[in-house]
């Protein structure tokens, strides 16, 4: 379990997050909603560690964030962020066992290489393993760095993945067959899934809770089907309740 108390965090005298406090469980995947520029992407960022906050804490599983060592964390939780810049002509079989680099003094070789070209062939991306990475279409280099952070905690139960924008360069096949794979991964492994969105139809079919963000502060925390509809969307969007209802009033209606 992950849990946040209190997250406070601001660049220079602008305040990004303002006491957020939420709980994240395993065998869950969880969305983390809003407009653009609410804080969603730096959120994420605290949850994992990459930045620390002002004020407040991340616990996971009880002990402080901060108190695992870069060794820990890098077997405990994989984050594949929005951007991926990779120049070096890498190819994809190599950017995947990249990913195993936490196992290197145990693991042999060809074993992390099996593993990469396990993770490659659940993404629909194993037909480009020798293919060099900056060649790849923008979809495919997600799909590739999906099949990356997947081999992190490849043998990890109760592990955490995080994903920042993880289908916005997918198409609707390979949306579905992404969030599809984290359902099952979730449930499989024991994984706490967390996952910033934008799209509300995927968050609502393919989540299985959901919080939403806006200037700096947090709402929600309980299933999807019941948070996303048309008046918190009204509320969250700053969108005319009649355009809402029209938009998202029977759209999410099962």
């Amino acid at each position: 379990m992950i849990t946040a108390e209190n997250i406070t965090y601001s660049i220079g005298s602008h305040r990004i997050l303002a006491n957020i406090c939420a709980t994240f469980n395993p065998g869950r995947v969880t969305a983390i909603l809003g407009p653009n520029g609410a804080g969603k992407s730096t959120f994420l960022k605290c949850l994992t560690g990459a930045l620390k906050p002002d004020e407040g804490s991340v616990t996971v599983d009880g002990r402080d964030l901060h108190q695992y060592s870069l060794t820990e964390l890098s077997r405990r939780r994989a984050v594949l962020s929005q951007a991926n810049p990779i120049s070096f002509p890498f190819t994809a079989h190599e950017i995947v066992v990249m990913g195993r680099n936490p196992y290197s003094l145990e693991k042999t070789t060809a074993s992390n290489a099996e593993i990469a070209d396990e993770a490659l062939a659940l993404v629909d991306a194993w037909h480009l393993r020798d293919r060099a990475f900056p060649t790849l279409s923008g979809g495919e280099q997600q799909r590739v760095q999906f099949a990356r952070v997947i081999s992190q905690i490849w043998e990890q139960e109760g592990a955490s993945l995080f994903l920042d924008e993880p289908t916005s360069a997918l198409d609707l096949k390979h949306q579905h067959q992404l969030l599809e794979l984290v359902q099952i991964l979730s449930t499989e492994k024991n994984l706490t899934v967390v996952i910033v969105m934008h799209d509300l139809n995927l968050a609502y079919y393919s989540t299985d809770h959901c919080y939403f963000i806006k200037d700096g502060g947090i709402q929600g925390g309980e299933d999807s089907k019941d948070l996303i509809k048309a008046d918190i969307i009204s509320e969250i969007f700053d969108l005319p309740k009649e355009y809402a209802a029209m938009r998202f009033g029977g759209q999410f209606a099962d």
